[in-house]
């Protein structure tokens, strides 16, 4: 084994040959044998000589090599004694009929120096809730709670217009255009500039065309920036009817102990509160992260950068999935790329190293210890919480030494905040 060192970044090394190689070879010739076809002999049963002279030795060599590959890791680690903190890298240096030759690039953890990290006057901010935010979210609630009334005359703006329509463009009825009793409330800008202002005036049975023009930024290329009509029905026309605050809206509202006016603000003032201390804490707790830092010296390696944007790459793929949309369309959407996404991330990435890295320091120095029983304590809770058996949940969450390293980190943070009080 040769080792080259530069940094925390190390190449290793590792031969594999002798009897371990003739083994691999041996064992992909078997495989290819079975498949190949060679004029004279029937398949399976090509002798070996016959099959290097007509296809070379060497194309047995690629398959043998990855055959010996988890050997060469497991050589690697145990003669480097080195921990990877990301998956190495592996290259063939050289391969002949005697043997591989493997170099692993193994990146281990860089030496991290926090020079300060208590006292440095962080502060949370003091929540407040006003009387005008109060009675903004009474406004909310009152809407989500409106009822729509069938009316008679004309459609005003705020109403909500049932109607038939369908999208000509060129006199041909293009694709997505068509609709049947559809609930279009004037004013939300739901459909294309100019539809919804030109429904306004019209009355219940009225049949209109509707001139408009797609704007160039539009979704479905073949229609940005085309003029096309609208034939339009209006089927029914509904006008919001505020609701009061009296015992049926109470009633309507489900919450427990709420049947008045003043019991409904106070809820909604604690739930306000409540999302402004989360928000606040959140707030908090990255400011205090972030100017710890400040005074942190690490050379981190730009492989565990990558690392971190692989990760935020398929959360984030994962998260236009739940929303019905593949990266190849949010690229489109986007006008980018691949390439410009990770250029995004890699600023959130080297911070969520970087912080990882200075509190893993700060644990050591203050001697924050999470035993296997506490965390397992904490998998049964955290199971509980999202209501899954406990065996699910560590499989979904990466085993029991994530929980044990998450709740350290949790409780490093914690330290750090008592230290700045």
């Amino acid at each position: 084994m040769a080792k080259k060192e530069v940094k925390n970044v190390h190449e290793v090394t590792i031969k594999i040959e002798g009897d371990s190689w003739e083994k691999a070879l041996d064992k992909v010739f078997k495989e290819k044998q079975k498949t190949v076809k060679v004029d004279g002999f029937r398949k399976g049963k090509v002798p070996r000589s016959v099959f290097e002279k007509k296809f070379g030795k060497e194309s047995l060599y690629f398959d043998a090599a990855n055959a010996v590959l988890p050997e060469a890791y497991t050589k690697a680690m145990d003669e480097s004694k080195l921990l990877p903190v990301v998956q190495p890298a592996v290259d063939i240096k050289d391969i002949t009929d005697k043997g591989v030759e493997f170099i692993f690039k193994i990146v281990t953890k860089p030496a991290v120096k926090v020079k300060k990290y208590k006292g440095l006057g962080v502060k949370p901010e003091k929540v407040k809730v006003t009387k005008e935010e109060i009675d903004h979210e009474l406004g909310h609630l009152l809407e989500r709670y409106t009822e729509l009334i069938t009316k008679e005359g004309k459609v005003q703006a705020g109403d909500v217009a049932i109607i038939d329509f369908e999208g000509f463009k060129d006199g041909i009825a293009f694709d997505g255009g068509k609709g049947e009793n559809y609930s279009l409330e004037i004013g939300s800008n739901t459909f294309i500039p100019g539809f919804e202002e030109q429904i306004i005036g019209m009355k219940t049975g009225d049949e209109k065309d509707i001139e408009v023009t797609f704007p160039e930024e539009y979704g479905a290329p073949e229609l940005a920036g085309a003029k096309a009509v609208f034939k339009v029905k209006i089927n029914e026309i509904k006008e919001k009817k505020q609701r009061e605050l009296d015992e049926d809206f109470f009633e309507d509202l489900g919450m427990d102990g709420i049947d008045s006016e003043e019991k409904l603000k106070e809820e909604i003032k604690k739930s306000i509160e409540a999302q402004k201390e989360m928000d606040a804490e959140n707030k908090y707790v990255d400011s205090l992260l972030e100017t710890v830092s400040k005074n942190v010296e690490v050379d981190i390696p730009e492989e565990m950068v990558d690392e971190e944007v692989d990760r935020l790459m398929t959360r984030f793929e994962e998260q236009m999935k739940m929303q019905g949309i593949s990266l190849d369309v949010y690229y489109q959407f986007t006008n980018s790329s691949e390439k410009d996404l990770r250029t995004q991330m890699e600023k959130e990435a080297y911070n969520n190293v970087l912080y990882r890295l200075m509190l893993e320091e700060v644990m050591n120095l203050e001697k924050i210890k999470v035993d296997l029983k506490e965390a397992e304590k904490e998998a049964e809770e955290l199971a509980k919480k999202y209501q899954m058996e406990k065996e699910e949940f560590l499989k979904n969450f990466g085993g029991i030494e994530l929980v044990q390293y998450d709740l350290e980190m949790r409780k490093t943070i914690e330290k750090l905040k008592e230290l700045n009080k």
